[in-house]
């Protein structure tokens, strides 16, 4: 009997050691997976802790920005790995990036949203974002834009500058950011790099500054020649496997090919003829020390003279390479932090009012199951601690921040305290959302006021940063669970992904009951469909996808209306008139006004001034023919008369009942949203792609030679471009790429009109 329960005890006891064996196994295996695509071990941890508040002039906040598959991704990961923040070369279509992290992301090969990530390159901290170039997710780099203090923008050395790359430079002008030029994929053989120099002249109208020559073409490119130093950098790969960590850098003597001295030493020329025509301290040095001799200027004089105009935004520096195959991104590292500027060479909107005191502004937010919303913050002035109260300026609420991290990817690092000039990720801040200013208190909010008030003498009532603006969606469809008890799960998970995505908006349709989801696009639309499905393991099911018109009025019209009537024991009597008229809605934002008479503003109190207001803009949220919003309308309230004691709820419910019947006397017009196309297809297939277009109501202005593709320029109805993507890999056996972008609303023609009219009421 002692025997067996010998036994009996050996065995529970050899049974938890193997037990424990194998999960430990488990753990080694995870951890040297870590290790192996990560390079944070504990040394490194320490050293990111140790060096985690820089100083502000070693600091670059730098976003990659581009048009789709112009390899914005695939620049990073290399960044990343010859920084030492990775042991490994991840790939795009192998899903091992580490910016791509999402499955959505892995799978799809594409950038969905903005990824941050914090390494260290020669002594200096950079914070890039990797942002997406479909434009379904224009908002993702509005927002990474709006904090950012330079950008790299990538460019197809084939093909140029394309459409999403026109968009994304024109987000970065609203800015003010500067930007430095990367002819990517250099290696093509249809590489170009007098042709992509053009198209930044016309496309972009900016003024490139070429700092390298590439060396060899096409399949043959192996490296470029830095004009500033004339030392030609050269990445001799013998096989696959190699990661170009090492290169061959020396200075260009007599034994190179007489052709490409030759090309050197003219585009130097060139290049020192332009910086003095765009800098006039570079050029008062040229004509006082080297009038004779230009090949005689300082490389450092030229690169500061360099540094100068792209901080002037004057010009854009122009470096070459080939990131997939490992050539030219460490030069283009240097580029980052020679040319582009410190936090502190960059003159923010109202922070100087702040002085030491935190400013920072939250410009995503992210959800995470078991920490709740990561908040990430641009901290503009003062210090970030943890386990400190902040005031949310926007919300007028107090929330308590727990956690400090500093973000790489979906990988993050804890830290106490986070100076000026970064970009930190924050964990407890529960009201927070995009565009909010977080200070450090009520009482310095009210002091940064008194200072804006002192300086300029005007009033101030809270010196907030400027947002990030927020497109109008142009898609929507109803979204339903698969059943009642998962309709809370389902409003809980849109309320989280809203949060996330301003872009992305929800409403309640009032006579049907159901729940509307708006975006951006057919993709936008079906990746928010994915990860609620994934994330929130909710089978939901989507309707029809529906496009977002608006609508308008045709004519003048006067109307008057009286309201009457009693609630409770009282009598409310309001009488309001008012005109409508149409005015230009040719912007894809679009506006409708509303204004007073003269004499009127000075008779009505501010708080029946407000209720009108109120009454004006929930006539403006449905039109008289469908329900759309508003577009092009203006409003002149011409007179308000009400009898003693009529609140102002009902004043405002008059002026919503008068609208509403001038609205209708004017005539309604239905306004469609209409896209700019872009496709890009050989010319054996230009006619069937001609065709096609022409059926879908299609306008084209413009059919440009890119080396041997066509590329058509073209407006499209978007109720024409349903399932476009399938239909062209179709006509063109999959050899053709298109990019969609809202152009403006125009008009419906009375045919169109009336059949949308008819399919809308289910009479077709």
């Amino acid at each position: 009997m002692r025997d067996k329960a010998f036994r009996t005890l050996s065995g529970m006891i050899w049974g938890r050691f193997v037990l424990t064996a194998g999960l430990q196994r488990c753990r080694c295996r995870v951890s040297c997976h870590v290790k192996r695509r990560y390079s944070f071990l504990p040394d490194d941890v320490k050293s990111l802790r140790a060096v985690a508040n820089p100083e502000t002039s070693k600091i670059r906040n730098i976003g990659i920005m581009a048009h789709i598959d112009a390899g914005k991704t695939t620049t990073t990961e290399r960044m990343l790995y010859y920084s030492g923040y990775t042991r490994a070369l991840g790939d795009v279509d192998d899903g091992d990036t580490v910016t791509d992290f999402m499955a959505q992301e892995r799978e799809r090969g594409i950038t969905i949203q903005s990824a941050a990530v914090t390494f260290d390159w020669k002594s200096h901290r950079i914070n890039l974002i990797d942002t997406p170039g479909h434009v379904d997710f224009t908002l993702e780099v509005e927002r990474a834009l709006r904090v950012l203090d330079g950008a790299v923008a990538v460019f197809d050395a084939s093909a140029g500058v394309e459409a999403q790359t026109v968009t994304v430079w024109r987000q970065a002008e609203k800015h003010h950011v500067p930007c430095v030029c990367f002819l990517n994929k250099m290696d093509k053989p249809a590489a170009d790099l007098s042709f992509s120099l053009e198209s930044i002249r016309k496309k972009l109208k900016a003024n490139p500054v070429l700092l390298q020559i590439p060396v060899g073409s096409g399949k043959s490119f192996s490296g470029v020649v830095d004009l500033l130093t004339n030392q030609k950098l050269v990445w001799k790969l013998r096989s696959l496997g190699e990661d170009g960590r090492t290169f061959e850098s020396k200075p260009l003597d007599r034994s190179d090919e007489p052709e490409l001295l030759q090309e050197v030493h003219e585009a130097r020329a060139a290049l020192i003829e332009q910086v003095a025509d765009l800098d006039d301290e570079f050029a008062d040095l040229l004509l006082t020390d080297f009038s004779d001799n230009f090949d005689a200027v300082p490389s450092i004089k030229l690169q500061e003279a360099v540094r100068r105009v792209t901080l002037a935004r004057t010009g854009v520096p122009v470096l070459c390479g080939s990131s997939l195959k490992n050539k030219g991104v460490q030069p283009l590292l240097d580029a980052i932090t020679a040319y582009l500027p410190a936090p502190d060479e960059r003159h923010h909107d109202l922070v100087r009012w702040y002085g030491d005191d935190l400013c920072a502004l939250a410009f995503k937010v992210v959800h995470d199951k078991q920490r709740g919303p990561l908040v990430f913050l641009r901290i503009y002035s003062g210090t970030l601690k943890t386990q400190t109260a902040v005031h949310n300026i926007n919300r007028n609420s107090v929330e308590r921040m727990s956690r400090l991290l500093v973000p790489f990817a979906d990988q993050q690092v804890e830290i106490s305290s986070m100076t000026a000039g970064n970009i930190a990720l924050t964990v407890g801040l529960k009201q927070t959302v995009t565009g909010d200013t977080i200070v450090s208190s009520k009482a310095s909010a009210a002091a940064a006021a008194r200072r804006y008030q002192a300086d300029t003498g005007q009033k101030h009532v809270s010196v907030v940063l400027s947002g990030v603006e927020v497109p109008e969606p142009v898609f929507f469809c109803t979204i339903e669970p698969p059943t009642m008890a998962k309709q809370a799960d389902l409003e809980n998970a849109l309320s989280c992904l809203q949060r996330e995505d301003p872009s992305l908006k929800v409403r309640l349709d009032p006579d049907s009951g159901q729940t509307i989801l708006c975006g951006m696009g057919e993709l936008h639309i079906e990746i928010i469909h994915d990860r609620i499905r994934r994330e929130y393991n909710i089978e939901t099911h989507l309707g029809p996808l529906q496009v977002a018109y608006r609508e308008t009025v045709l004519h003048q019209v006067s109307t008057t209306d009286t309201l009457d009537r009693t609630v409770g024991e009282r009598r409310h009597i309001a009488t309001v008139e008012l005109s409508v008229r149409p005015v230009d809605a040719s912007s894809p934002a679009g506006s409708c006004e509303f204004s007073f008479t003269e004499e009127l503003k000075e008779q009505l109190s501010p708080e029946i001034q407000e209720a009108v207001e109120n009454g004006v803009d929930s006539s403006y949220l449905q039109g008289p023919l469908l329900g759309y919003p508003l577009l092009g309308v203006s409003t002149l309230i011409q007179s308000v008369a009400m009898q003693p004691g009529t609140s102002p709820a009902m004043v405002s419910a008059c002026v919503s009942r008068c609208m509403l019947k001038a609205l209708r006397q004017a005539g309604g017009q239905v306004l469609e949203p209409v896209m700019s196309l872009e496709v890009t297809v050989g010319e054996d297939h230009l006619g069937t792609v001609l065709g096609d277009l022409s059926q879908r109501r299609g306008t084209v202005r413009d059919i440009q030679s890119r080396h041997d593709d066509k590329v058509l320029l073209a407006t499209v109805p978007l109720a024409e471009m349903m399932g476009y993507s399938t239909v062209l890999r179709t006509l063109t056996s999959g050899n053709a790429t298109f990019s969609l972008e809202l152009d403006t609303y125009e008009a419906m023609n009375p045919q169109d009109q009336s059949v949308l009219l008819k399919r809308m009421a289910g009479l077709l």
